[in-house]
């Protein structure tokens, strides 16, 4: 795997594991991941102890979303270490973030936008994607050259 790959696979798992803490889906992530650094012969009592310890400061923070930013870093080197010592954990590791992803409550995807035109004015929208608008010849005669749209110059 390249490291690039190796970086973003962990960084997905850490994601993953700190997001469940103080969720329903902590008990799981738990779980899971205490079996897959057993499964790959690594410490699995340090790792049992510091995720009880991380998930009761996210429960605790204020601010859980912040206590859970500062906490996947560290996630993050834990499993880029694995993923190195064991090239035979990413299987695991892929199962682990897709199982947490189905068990995490999706971000609500509702969209609102405005658009207003006036005075001859175009206005266009698009939510998603990208839009690309193009004038060919003369603009259409706005307010102003009404009065004068055969010649198409304005006064």
């Amino acid at each position: 795997m390249l490291e690039q790959e190796l970086s973003m696979l962990a960084m997905a798992g850490a994601t993953s594991i700190v997001a469940a803490m103080a969720t329903t889906a902590w008990e799981s992530a738990r779980t899971r991941t205490v079996a897959l650094f057993r499964r790959h012969g690594q410490d699995h009592h340090s790792i049992e102890t510091q995720l009880d310890g991380q998930a009761a400061l996210v429960t605790q923070a204020e601010d859980a979303e912040g206590a859970r930013d500062l906490l996947v870093s560290g996630w993050q080197l834990h499993l880029v270490t694995l993923l190195r010592q064991h090239h035979d954990a990413e299987d695991d590791l892929r199962g682990l973030v897709d199982e947490l992803r189905a068990l995490l409550p999706q971000p609500e995807l509702k969209w609102v936008q405005t658009v207003n035109a006036r005075d001859h004015g175009a206005a266009f929208g698009v939510q998603g994607g990208n839009i690309n608008v193009h004038y060919h010849g003369t603009p259409a005669p706005g307010p102003e050259s009404e009065g004068s749209a055969g010649s198409g110059q304005s006064q």
